[in-house]
């Protein structure tokens, strides 16, 4: 006999199991990013919370686009990535860090985002009872991606004000549980970028216990004051990285959800079965588009950079002038600021939802990045992949704080 349902799907009350979420999913929330980008929109305020650009991809990107849907690109293509987009992003990647060879016929995994590439890399690659390092803040999924796959985070703290690691505290974290550390750089919601010495310390560490170094190093080309370095081009992290990034950052075009992964070959291997029952493979006609973005000039990179750099110093001047402390990002697209008197309850949570009000400008809570809420209580994250007129109407309303 089944249990008596109500109409809304939930067991009644009294029967043995309530509701239909599994305990994996019952140990996190939705989106707070994505939360606040439908408050913003509801309000009409100027979104500064959510990552995506509000000015145009480049326009060889859209032709390309436009081209292989006229040519009816229109099926499946191969369920690891169309071979000219992989053969492209290989050559890519070996122009701009020479020395880096990809194989871009075992190597290479074409996904639907960095999302889907992070997510399919875990479930890849760890089990149950395994331990997956985390830097704090951190991006948001990747807690979840741990206990999606079964594995356990463990939070290692980046120390503000300049987003240090403390070497004995990371070392602590590692151990023979610990099947792979992620690696944010440039890192999100800090700017911070992993030095080289920084990133020789975390080789060291994966070689003594053999762990695997999953970077997202989607920002790569967006940095300002410092070198991104790779992680897979640090030595003794050659063969036990798996690089993931996507075409939406670097190229203004975050809902086309065309992403990847570079790993070793017998990495590279479980992750393709993984994505391949996850998602099948990503839009044909959009990784048409991809060769097109991986054949623009390194001009273009510059560009972007400065680009950048010019809304994070409009953006910053105005966080200063409203009463934010923050340390200047040396890449990525975000400001992570502490509050100080002008949330003097030190709750970030409720503070971002009365400015997506009143001012009017939707952030994100450092609530969001922290296993602790507690210890983002005093943190917002502005993001800065604007125009330089929706940067100074955010500063109009600012100002009356």
């Amino acid at each position: 006999m089944t249990e008596p349902r109500s109409t809304t799907g939930q067991l009644h009350e009294g029967a043995g199991r309530q509701g239909w979420t599994s305990a994996k999913a019952a140990t996190f929330t939705e989106s707070v990013i994505r939360e606040m980008s439908r408050l913003c929109a509801a309000s009409g305020g100027v979104n500064l919370a959510q990552g995506f650009p509000d000015f145009a991809c480049p326009p060889e990107l859209k032709e390309a686009a436009k081209a292989a849907i006229d040519a009816d690109v229109n099926q499946y293509a191969v369920t690891w990535g169309a071979p000219d987009f992989r053969q492209a992003l290989a050559a890519k990647v070996g122009r701009t860090y020479p020395g880096w060879d990809v194989d871009p016929d075992t190597e290479v995994c074409v996904t639907c985002g960095s999302t889907e590439a992070m997510i399919a890399t875990l479930l890849a690659t760890v089990d149950p009872g395994d331990e997956v390092i985390v830097f704090a803040p951190f991006y948001e999924n990747y807690g979840p991606d741990a206990v999606l796959s079964g594995a356990t985070p463990r939070y290692v703290t980046l120390h503000a004000p300049d987003w240090s690691i403390d070497e004995a505290e990371l070392r602590a974290a590692f151990s023979d549980r610990t099947r792979a550390i992620i690696v944010n750089t440039p890192h999100n919601p800090t700017g911070k970028v992993f030095s080289g010495d920084e990133l020789a310390l975390i080789s060291r560490l994966c070689q003594h216990y053999d762990v695997l170094c999953l970077t997202d190093e989607i920002y790569e080309h967006i940095v300002y004051d410092a070198e991104h370095v790779p992680p897979a081009t640090v030595p003794g992290l050659e063969d036990r990285t798996v690089t993931i990034n996507a075409l939406s950052k670097t190229y203004a075009v975050t809902g086309w959800r065309v992403g990847w992964t570079i790993a070793p070959a017998a990495v590279t291997s479980s992750i393709r079965k993984v994505h391949d029952f996850l998602t099948v493979g990503a839009a044909a006609p959009l990784q048409a588009a991809g060769v097109a973005a991986m054949e623009l000039p390194a001009s273009y990179y510059a560009a972007t950079a400065a680009a950048y750099r010019e809304r994070r110093d409009v953006l910053c001047g105005v966080l200063e002038q409203a009463g934010f402390r923050f340390r200047v990002p040396d890449g990525a697209y975000y400001v992570l600021c502490e509050t100080g008197d002008l949330d003097p309850a030190q709750d970030s949570s409720a503070f971002a939802r009365r400015l997506v009000v009143d001012p009017g400008v939707a952030v994100v809570p450092g609530t969001s990045f922290y296993a602790d809420p507690a210890d983002g209580a005093h943190l917002v994250r502005f993001a800065f992949p604007k125009r330089l007129e929706t940067l100074h109407a955010a500063a109009e309303r600012l100002a009356r704080l």
